[in-house]
């Protein structure tokens, strides 16, 4: 049989800080900083309007509300149910009607429901499973021929070891220690790798930068920390 590719102690961890996921100023601090230049890279390459929307690993719903809020149809998974039960609450203050909110992971969702959706994004999640191809796998499955794919992780680099975890969470402690674990994060090079195994074509990657002083993200240049990478599947074989 073959094991889950998820990690039981990465799912518990979030889901212990489940009822913080909305505080703008705690722990997910970054998530709320980041998620508006997230939309837009994504609006910018793909469109939202209209289109079906699957969020793997939405927590909290962060990034599901801000792409529901630009009227795409949403569909958030995840694994931890604390989470999902604060993401669902939080769809009472939004007013949003179009997100569906599903405990599952993504390789039982592909196997369900293959080539469903018009955009695939996964977010921030690729460095917390064991094994980040099978779930590269698993996105490329679940989108429709000719649809996106947004993967965002960390680079495994001295300076995103420097600033992902010394500076960001022992200096500065924008991150609850132990986050994250500098083993899993990806390169670059290994993620286009596993992409072009799924059949997947890289359209895009771009760094992803934080400024202190400011405490906003901005988009380009070097991807030596943060990173997005945009990915199709060809609309034909």
């Amino acid at each position: 049989m073959t094991p889950p590719n998820h990690d039981p102690l990465e799912i518990a961890k979030f889901d212990a800080l489940a009822s913080r996921w909305w505080d703008p100023d705690g722990e997910f601090r970054p998530l709320h900083r980041m998620n508006p230049v997230r939309i837009g890279y994504i609006e910018r390459r793909a469109g939202l309007t209209g289109k079906t929307c699957l969020d793997i690993g939405c927590g909290g719903g962060i990034l599901s509300e801000g792409m529901a809020a630009k009227a795409a149809a949403v569909t958030g998974i995840d694994l931890a149910p604390s989470v999902l039960d604060i993401a669902r609450l939080h769809l009472l203050e939004s007013g949003l009607d179009n997100i569906d909110y599903v405990e599952t992971s993504a390789t039982n969702l592909a196997n369900e429901h293959p080539a469903s959706f018009d955009i695939v994004t996964c977010l921030e999640v690729l460095e917390h499973v064991p094994d980040p191809g099978e779930l590269i796998q698993s996105c490329a499955r679940l989108v429709r021929p000719g649809g996106d794919i947004f993967f965002s992780t960390i680079n495994r680099s001295p300076k995103a070891f420097a600033l992902a975890i010394v500076g960001a969470e022992y200096i500065m402690r924008m991150l609850p220690k132990g986050t994250h674990d500098y083993d899993r994060f990806i390169q670059p090079a290994e993620l286009d790798t596993w992409a072009r195994r799924a059949g997947l074509e890289l359209r895009d990657i771009s760094g992803l930068h934080y400024s202190p002083l400011a405490e906003t993200f901005r988009l380009g240049g070097t991807a030596d920390v943060n990173y997005l990478a945009h990915f199709q599947r060809p609309a034909t074989a």
